[in-house]
């Protein structure tokens, strides 16, 4: 399978100027079919990373544990397995759920530190919701799946499905962005490029954001109705693809 775009995306996603990952921070994860998925591995810094450092997985497995009752490390590395001395990443568990939902075919995890700021505070319920300018709308829908913070691993995966699940509930649709408490930033989409604007564009806002926090004034949010328009707006919705098309 071509994992180039993986690769490309996993690259973009820690290249220093992103201020998204460190060291060997972040995970990302690409669809093969119905049956299996490639993920990070662990411990790799996805910097230089290349097609060696990704590993195969099957979802069904992975998929079953989430039903299951919690598991120790052993019993969770046991079930991750490895290949050629490289285990997959921890957050294989929630990667395989994600990529289990209709039209995704890409995850990229990372710990952007504007977000992270915020995740940090109580305010990231209440701003969850909002959004400060259009684009944002545009590349990362009209508001973002907060997580409540969970142990990496099998507990975080099932807290993202809970709170996905309960996301799609309540608007009809799967959120863009998934904001986990004291941790950091997943985005989905049916392409790599559609993964990094949301990154991207997540950062910025919440530089935007922090910004606004720090004048001591209160920010002032885009009215709810012309969020659900820009998200709604054929232009936009034009915009929105040649953005991906370009990676932004």
């Amino acid at each position: 399978m071509d994992l180039g775009p993986l690769v490309e995306l996993s690259r973009a996603l820690a290249a220093p100027t992103e201020d998204c990952v460190i060291l060997g921070e972040g995970n990302t994860s690409q669809r093969v079919n119905d049956e299996s998925f490639f993920v990070k591995a662990s411990g790799r810094s996805m910097v230089n990373i290349d097609s060696a450092g990704f590993l195969p997985l099957p979802f069904a497995p992975l998929l079953a544990a989430l039903d299951g009752p919690s598991r120790n490390d052993a019993e969770v590395a046991k079930l991750l397995g490895s290949v050629g001395g490289l285990k997959p990443s921890t957050e294989s568990f929630m990667h395989a759920y994600l990529l289990s939902l209709p039209g995704v075919s890409f995850v990229g995890h990372t710990h952007p530190t504007p977000l992270l700021s915020l995740l940090c505070l109580d305010v990231c319920e209440a701003i969850k919701d909002e959004r400060l300018f259009p684009d944002e709308v545009v590349c990362c829908g009209p508001s973002a799946c907060l997580v409540p913070y969970a142990g990496p691993g099998l507990d975080l995966a099932k807290a993202i499905r809970a709170g996905v699940q309960a996301y799609v509930k309540k608007n009809g649709w799967l959120p863009q962005t998934i904001w986990i408490r004291n941790h950091g930033l997943i985005c989905i989409g049916s392409t790599a490029a559609e993964v990094l604007t949301a990154t991207r564009m997540s950062v910025k806002a919440a530089r935007v954001w922090l910004g606004a926090l720090q004048t001591g004034n209160s920010p002032a949010p885009l009215p709810q109705n012309e969020i659900q328009r820009i998200h709604t707006r054929p232009d936009e919705h034009y915009r929105q693809r040649l953005l991906w098309e370009t990676n932004g």
